[in-house]
C-alpha cells in the first residue's frame, strides 16, 4: 500500500514538473466586442524569452500603434518569474467577425504559435462627450476636407479636388499616413505636386485653424450622370492639451492616434449639348486655336517637306484626336509623328498637341493643300466652334511631269510622253555587297592553337604575383581585422538595408540586428539587453566610450522612430552609423 502511494506521488510530481516546463505563449485582447470607431489592444505574451517574433497580418485592421515590447521580472516566494510581451493597437476597417491570426516565436530552437482569437466588430458606438478627454478633443480639432472646384461640370471639363488637413491652433499633428487612397474610375486624373508647402493660417467654422494641402488632383469626367469621388482616409498622430501642467506651469500634451476621412463627394456631370454639334466633333472641350503649317512651300520633286497640324490652348488636350490631313495622290504622305507639349495645373491642361506629316511630291507642278477643319466645345459661350486652316499652295519647281495630267490637256491622238526618271529612282537597290569567305579553316596554327600553346607560360608569372599578394594580405593582421569587421557589419545589417524607406519595418529590422549582434559578440541573452548592462559589458571589453555612446544612441533612435516622423535621409544616416559602430566594436572589443 505504501509503495502504491509513493508511485502515485512520484507520478504527480513528474507531471507537475512537465507542465511547469511547458512554454506559455498566448494572445490577449483588451475586448472581444467593440464598435467600428473604437480601438483594440492586442498583447502577445510569453513566459520564456525568445527571438524572431512574427506577428499575424491583422487582416481587417489598421495598425495604429506598436509593436511595443515589454519585459517583466518578478520574485514570488524566492521563485523567479519572467514575462515578455509585444503590444499592438488596432483600428477595425469594417464591421463583422474578425480574427486575430497566429503569431509565432522561436524559443530554444522550437517554433511556438498562439491560438487565433475572434473579435466582433459592431456599428459605431456613442462615446462620452467629456471635453477633457483627449480623444474627444482630437475628434473636434482635426478635420480632413475635400474641396471640389466644380460639382456640376460638363463632360471632359476640368475640375480640381484639393484635400486639406485643418488643425486647431491649440493642437499639433506630429505624423500622418494614408491608409485608403481614392480611385477615380470614371475620370482621367493627374496628381499635382504639393511638396514643400507650409501650413497656412485660416478660420474654420469661425475658429482659428491652420491647414496644409496634402493632395491636389485634376480630374476630367469621362461619363455623364452622378459620379462618386471616393474618400481619402488618414491615420494621424495628434497631440492635444490636457488639464495637467508641469513644474513650470506649461500645459502638458497627450498623444492620440485616430483615423479621419474626407467624406465622399458626388459630381453631377452634364452631357455636351446635341444642338449644333458638328459631324466631325471628336470630343475637344476648352478654348483652342488651330493651324496647319508647312515647313516650306517651294521645292523640287523627290524632296520632302513637313506639314504640321497643331491645336494650342486650354482644355482636354490629351483626350481627343486631331483632324487628318488628306492630300492628293501625287503627294506621297507618311504616317504622322504625334507630339504633345502639355502641362497640367490646378486649372487643367494647357499647351499644344500636333501631328507632323512628311510629304514627298513626285512630279512638278502646283499642289493646293485641302482646307482642314477642327471643331470644339467652347466652355465660355457653351457653344460649338469651328476653326479652319488657311489655303496653302505647294509649288514643285523641278522634276518629272505627271503624264496623267498632261493627257487630260491633249487630244486622244497625241502620244503620251514618258516621265523622265530621276537620278535616285532606283536608290533602294543595294550596290555594295558584304561577302563572307567559305574557305575551311584548320585548328593547326590557328589563333586558338597558339593561345593554348603559350597560355600556360603566361599564366605562371601571374599566379606567382597573385600568390605573393595573398601572402602579403594574410600578414596584414590589422587590415584583415578591419575587413572582417566590415563584413560582419554588413551581414547583420543586411535585413535592415532591404527595408530602407519603410520606417516601421526598417527600425524593427535594425533593432533586431543590433540585438543579434550583441548576443553573438557578448554571449548574452535578449533578456539581459538593458542599457546599463550593454554599456558595462562593452566598456569591460575595451570598447571606447564614444563608440559605446553611439551604439546606445542608435537604440534610442529605434525607439523614438515609432512616435516621430522620419525621413529617408535620417534612416540612411542611422544605417550608416550602425554599420560603422558595429565595425568599430568588433575591432576594439577584446
Amino acid at each position: 500500500m505504501k509503495l502504491g502511494k509513493h508511485i502515485l506521488f512520484i507520478f504527480f510530481f513528474l507531471t507537475s514538473l512537465l507542465l511547469s516546463a511547458q512554454v506559455k505563449f498566448e494572445t490577449k485582447v483588451s475586448k472581444k466586442r467593440l464598435g467600428v470607431n473604437e480601438r483594440l489592444r492586442v498583447d502577445f505574451e510569453m513566459d520564456q524569452d525568445g527571438d524572431n517574433f512574427n506577428p499575424p497580418s491583422f487582416n481587417g485592421f489598421t495598425v495604429i500603434g506598436g509593436p511595443n515590447q515589454a519585459v517583466n521580472y518578478s520574485w514570488v516566494n524566492g521563485k523567479k518569474t519572467f514575462k515578455k510581451s509585444y503590444s499592438y493597437f488596432l483600428a477595425p476597417k469594417t464591421r463583422g467577425a474578425l480574427t486575430i491570426g497566429q503569431a509565432t516565436i522561436e524559443i530554444d530552437g522550437e517554433i511556438y504559435k498562439t491560438t487565433p482569437v475572434k473579435v466582433d466588430i459592431t456599428a459605431a458606438v456613442d462615446k462620452p462627450t467629456d471635453v477633457n478627454d483627449p480623444n474627444y478633443k482630437a475628434i473636434n480639432t482635426v478635420h480632413l476636407v475635400a474641396e471640389v472646384s466644380n460639382t456640376n461640370p460638363y463632360l471632359n471639363e476640368a475640375i480640381t479636388v484639393v484635400y486639406k488637413l485643418y488643425v486647431a491652433a491649440s493642437t499639433a499633428v506630429t505624423n500622418w499616413r494614408e491608409i485608403d487612397t481614392p480611385r477615380y474610375d470614371d475620370f482621367w486624373s493627374q496628381n499635382l505636386d504639393t511638396k514643400g508647402q507650409r501650413p497656412q493660417n485660416t478660420t474654420y467654422k469661425d475658429e482659428d485653424y491652420r491647414y496644409l494641402v496634402l493632395r491636389k488632383t485634376v480630374l476630367y469626367p469621362q461619363r455623364t450622370g452622378e459620379l462618386k469621388l471616393e474618400p481619402l482616409s488618414l491615420n494621424v498622430d495628434i497631440q492635444v492639451p490636457t488639464n495637467r501642467r508641469d513644474i513650470f506651469g506649461s500645459r502638458l500634451m497627450s498623444k492620440v492616434s485616430r483615423t479621419i476621412a474626407a467624406g465622399s463627394r458626388t459630381i453631377n456631370v452634364k452631357p455636351l449639348p446635341s444642338v449644333g454639334k458638328p459631324a466631325d466633333f471628336s470630343g475637344a472641350v476648352g478654348d483652342f486655336s488651330f493651324k496647319v503649317t508647312p515647313s516650306k512651300t517651294e521645292l523640287d520633286a523627290t524632296e520632302s517637306f513637313q506639314a504640321k497640324v497643331e491645336v494650342r490652348g486650354k482644355g482636354n488636350l490629351k483626350l481627343f484626336n486631331l483632324p487628318k490631313l488628306n492630300l492628293p495622290s501625287s503627294l506621297e504622305v507618311y504616317e504622322p509623328e504625334h507630339n504633345e507639349n502639355v502641362s497640367t495645373t490646378s486649372k487643367g491642361m494647357q499647351g499644344s498637341i500636333s501631328d507632323t506629316y512628311t510629304v514627298v511630291p513626285q512630279y512638278r507642278g502646283k499642289y493646293p493643300l485641302p482646307q482642314v477643319s477642327f471643331s470644339y466645345f467652347d466652355l465660355a459661350s457653351e457653344t460649338y466652334k469651328r476653326l479652319s486652316s488657311d489655303e496653302i499652295v505647294i509649288n514643285v519647281l523641278d522634276g518629272p511631269v505627271n503624264s496623267a495630267s498632261e493627257a487630260n490637256n491633249t487630244t486622244a491622238n497625241t502620244s503620251v510622253k514618258q516621265p523622265v526618271l530621276s537620278s535616285n529612282q532606283f536608290a533602294f537597290i543595294k550596290t555594295k555587297t558584304n561577302l563572307v569567305s567559305t574557305k575551311e579553316e584548320y585548328f593547326f596554327k590557328s589563333k586558338l592553337f597558339w593561345s593554348l600553346l603559350f597560355g600556360p607560360f603566361i599564366a605562371i608569372p601571374l599566379a606567382i604575383v597573385v600568390r605573393r599578394k595573398k601572402v602579403s594580405r594574410d600578414a596584414d593582421v590589422v587590415g584583415n581585422k578591419r575587413r572582417k569587421a566590415d563584413k560582419l557589419a554588413r551581414k547583420y545589417l543586411k535585413g535592415a538595408k532591404k527595408e530602407l524607406g519603410k520606417k516601421e519595418a526598417f527600425y524593427d529590422a535594425l533593432e533586431k540586428a543590433l540585438h543579434n549582434y550583441l548576443k553573438a559578440k557578448l554571449r548574452i541573452e535578449t533578456s539581459e539587453l538593458s542599457k546599463d548592462r550593454i554599456q558595462s559589458l562593452l566598456t569591460e571589453n575595451g570598447v571606447e566610450t564614444n563608440v559605446v555612446n553611439d551604439f546606445l544612441a542608435i537604440f534610442e533612435n529605434c525607439e523614438l522612430a515609432r512616435y516621430t516622423p522620419i525621413t529617408n535621409v535620417t534612416m540612411q544616416a542611422d544605417y550608416d552609423k550602425a554599420a560603422k559602430t558595429i565595425s568599430l566594436i568588433d575591432k576594439q572589443a577584446r
